[in-house]
């Protein structure tokens, strides 16, 4: 499946903004789904997953009650709503898909969009 991420930009500290990724070449809804981001200087972490199964979802402790992961197979896209947004939150974001029903580990994730910057400002 290839994927192709979108929505990132510049925002201040305590806004918001939604990610979305478009996926191609295959059966969308097979998938579970993650975003992983990366920060400078940084290894790349996980973020946020949402299972192709049931659409369980989970995640990363940092940003739970701040950030959503949704999908929309009819759309084969799936999106990350990022609300509260620290400085902290700043990186490289990417999509992924993976065949497993739940996994937070990149190396399960066979296939990666090619990342969108998001920067928060103080």
């Amino acid at each position: 499946v290839q994927l192709q991420a979108s929505g990132g930009g510049l925002v201040q500290a305590g806004g918001s903004l939604r990610l979305s990724c478009t996926a191609s070449g295959s059966t969308f809804s097979s998938y579970t789904m993650g975003w992983f981001r990366q920060a400078p200087g940084k290894e790349r972490e996980f973020v946020a997953g949402i299972s192709w199964s049931n659409s369980s979802t989970y995640y990363e402790d940092s940003v739970k009650g701040r950030f959503i992961i949704s999908r929309d197979n009819a759309k084969n896209t799936v999106y990350l709503q990022m609300n509260s947004l620290k400085p902290e939150d700043t990186a490289v974001y990417y999509c992924a898909a993976s065949a497993k029903e739940f996994s937070v580990i990149d190396r399960y994730f066979g296939s990666w969009g090619q990342g969108t910057l998001v920067t928060v400002s103080s």
